[in-house]
């Protein structure tokens, strides 16, 4: 089933508030975004590229183009993307971080021998608002608890924290030289960007790699957008910023559109990253296509653990890459050991709760309230219900 809507103009189509070109030209079928939301905007770019294609500007570079990907890229590997494992910190959402110290450990130790890059350990929430009695250690990370935990063992992965503006205290993050934490990843809305911005530049001055994630980017205007990533991407503190697909609602067309407003932004060579959700089976297509248009830092989890619909799995991302340093088999090794058990318990992944939230681009907290109660399979009456607000 097509998920493009038709406008009522020959060849103009729209998905999620931007349109599309779609139109068959000399046995090529072109379908690009005309990157705005905007409908005059759109018919006037929609006329310039019919006319570039008929006068014969694009065609030929087009199909040139398709032969390099498949006869080229497809077999060949970038050594520039890196893979960040966060089963610990976003499968702790669904559990409330409480991991045993065995599950831990063999995630770290399969993380390690499967060449990945980063391991997000958790977060490092203020434990003022976030409870030990209700949450595991993994949800504030404190140094002492990461020293007991390692001991003198020396990682042999580089690790990374979350933290939520409003519920970090600054005074937890010591600096780099004295933590076992290589990258703080800063998560925010569009509105907390100014905040955000000043946590990063708190967490570079003591010596650590930095990331801005922008959640919730499919609510986000578009008038919002641009000037949060131009705020952004002035910020030559922030080494990172991820596109976050927070309802896990987006489709590959507007992952390329967005990911070219986000490279274009940067203005300090600041790395792209994808954390998306899976709620509609799009978390992997997605962050395939965030690589193959410039993202070089790609989230993931195992067996796609995370919260409701979940993420990306690492064990699928790792085959797609090809790149020789990655080793599948002790993830592989890890989801049968770890994860199969795990589901027993807890529930995480593709669901028709989670894929009604996604395509509504609704957060997933109602589907997430329905898979945990007696009702969790009553499709229809939450598809109403939904619908019906």
């Amino acid at each position: 089933m097509s998920t493009f809507q038709g406008t009522g103009i020959k060849n103009l189509k729209i998905r999620g508030g931007v349109y599309y070109w779609r139109q068959k030209v000399d046995g090529v079928q072109f379908s690009e975004s005309l990157q705005t939301g905007d409908r005059e905007e759109a018919q006037r770019r929609m006329a310039e590229k019919v006319y570039a294609v008929k006068s014969g500007m694009v065609l030929k570079e087009k199909k040139m183009t398709k032969i390099k990907d498949i006869s080229e890229e497809s077999v060949d590997y970038w050594p520039q993307l890196k893979v960040l494992d966060c089963t610990i910190r976003d499968g702790g959402l669904m559990n409330n971080h409480q991991f045993s110290d065995e599950f831990v450990h063999l995630v770290h130790k399969s993380l390690v021998a499967s060449g990945v890059d980063y391991m997000e350990i958790g977060y490092k929430a203020d434990k003022k608002l976030f409870s030990p009695d209700e949450y595991g250690p993994w949800k504030s990370c404190t140094e002492d608890h990461l020293n007991r935990f390692f001991g003198d063992e020396d990682p042999g992965i580089k690790m990374s924290v979350l933290v939520d503006i409003g519920r970090t205290d600054e005074d937890d993050i010591v600096r780099a030289d004295k933590s076992l934490i290589d990258l703080v990843r800063v998560a925010c809305y569009i509105h907390q960007i100014p905040s955000a911005l000043e946590m990063v530049k708190m967490a570079k001055d003591k010596g650590y790699e930095t990331s801005v994630n922008l959640m919730a980017i499919s609510t986000v205007p578009e008038f919002e957008l641009n000037k949060g990533l131009e705020l952004i991407g002035k910020c030559k503190d922030a080494d990172m910023l991820y596109l976050v697909d927070s309802f896990g609602s987006l489709y590959y067309e507007q992952i390329e559109d967005l990911m070219r407003r986000y490279l274009g932004a940067m203005e300090h060579g600041q790395q792209i990253g994808i954390h998306a959700h899976n709620n509609q089976q799009m978390a992997y297509v997605n962050t395939v296509c965030s690589a193959i248009n410039g993202a070089t830092m790609l989230d993931s989890t195992l067996d796609g653990m995370g919260r409701g619909a979940g993420n990306c799995p690492t064990e699928l991302l790792l085959g797609f890459l090809r790149n020789p340093k990655f080793k599948q088999r002790p993830i592989i090794e890890a989801v049968e050991k770890l994860m199969v058990p795990l589901r027993e318990s807890i529930d995480w992944g593709y669901s028709i709760p989670y894929m009604i939230t996604g395509q509504m681009n609704e957060h997933p907290r109602a589907a997430i309230k329905l898979r945990e109660s007696d009702k969790r399979n009553e499709f229809i009456k939450f598809y109403d219900e939904m619908h019906d607000q």
